[in-house]
């Protein structure tokens, strides 16, 4: 696949400091697999930074898909302005972390998750979260 020249330069939304097209951007524009549950997780932070909606639903488990809307996904994505992830811990297949962004008034929002991924056919999924 053809790399984003747009991106080129810009430093990944996931806050590794890599360039986007050398981190998160390689899964996202399909040219690889995030390797871990961290990698997948860190790459939809950067989805929703770049309004993604089709990866999102993408690495969301298929057992999970129907309760997710695209439409919705895409509407929250683009009404925020998303500022730093901030990972707390993580194991083989959970990742805590902290999204921090602006709402659509302007607002510092802090979004908290503990989410559990899951390996199937040598990809990774999100399969589901817990929120505060």
């Amino acid at each position: 696949m053809e790399k984003n020249l747009s991106m080129e330069n810009k430093k990944c939304f996931c806050d590794t400091e890599l360039p986007f097209n050398d981190c998160c951007g390689l899964y996202i524009n399909g040219s690889q697999k995030a390797p871990s549950a961290l990698a997948l997780m860190r790459s939809r932070y950067s989805a929703y930074a770049s309004h993604n909606a089709d990866y999102l639903m993408e690495t969301t488990h298929v057992s999970e898909r129907k309760y997710y809307s695209k439409p919705e996904i895409l509407k929250w994505a683009v009404s925020n302005k998303w500022q730093k992830l901030e990972i707390l811990t993580f194991t083989d297949h959970t990742v805590e972390f902290k999204a921090y962004f602006l709402d659509s008034n302007n607002q510092p929002q802090t979004h908290y998750e503990f989410s559990t991924f899951k390996l199937e056919n040598d990809a990774w999924y999100y399969l589901d979260g817990k929120f505060e």
